[in-house]
């Protein structure tokens, strides 16, 4: 599930990180450079992939893709918590941590049913990241932290998705952000934006 993104593209999803964070998009493009080239992120990814008895399963890059976007938009809005569902093997899991390390403050909790999961979080990362296994939807509704960014990545069905943002909704803080990774398969996202008068924008 890993992937590049061309330099136009990427030029792109700063202004998208611009208009949802409303900040400069010569810093938002900044960010998205940050991130790419992060050396100390690279060592952690290639080092775990190494030692992990899943690395037949794994990218042997680190392709970062729109997560450069999640990384952006933690940057610009400086969250308190991170909420992500479907850490898979943690590439999400350490953009985003390696964000909050970044900002100086902020947790990520991440959720995912496989028990192998999250095997790419590790120091630093993990200093600020909570590791859930277990169904994503029963977690986030045991959830009592406030969620300031919420990133559906996980089960891809539309039930699957409308269900976690269902879960999440009363968790939200005043100024949450939802993003689903899964707007270009359903109209879920844009739907319940338009329900909860929310503004639905898509990269």
């Amino acid at each position: 599930y890993t992937y590049d993104l061309t330099p136009r593209n990427l030029t792109h999803l700063a202004w998208w990180v611009s208009e949802v964070t409303e900040r400069d998009v010569r810093q938002c493009r900044a960010w998205i450079s940050e991130v790419l080239e992060d050396q100390q992120l690279a060592r952690v990814f290639y080092s775990r992939t190494q030692e992990s008895n899943r690395k037949g399963l794994a990218d042997w890059e680190m392709r970062i893709g729109r997560r450069a976007g999640w990384y952006a938009v933690i940057r610009a809005l400086e969250p308190g918590h991170v909420l992500e569902s479907g850490t898979d093997k943690g590439l999400g899991s350490l953009v985003c941590a390696a964000a909050l390390l970044r900002n100086g403050s902020g947790t990520l909790t991440t959720v995912d049913v496989n028990p192998s999961a999250g095997y790419l979080v590790s120091s630093p990362y993990s200093r600020v990241t909570s590791l859930i296994i277990g169904d994503s939807v029963e977690a986030i509704s045991q959830m009592t932290k406030d969620v300031d960014i919420f990133i559906h990545d996980s089960d891809h069905s539309k039930e699957h998705e409308e269900a976690e943002i269902e879960a999440v909704l009363p968790r939200l803080s005043p100024k949450a952000l939802v993003i689903s990774d899964n707007a270009h398969v359903t109209d879920v996202l844009q739907q319940w934006s338009e329900e909860q008068g929310r503004r639905f924008l898509y990269f």
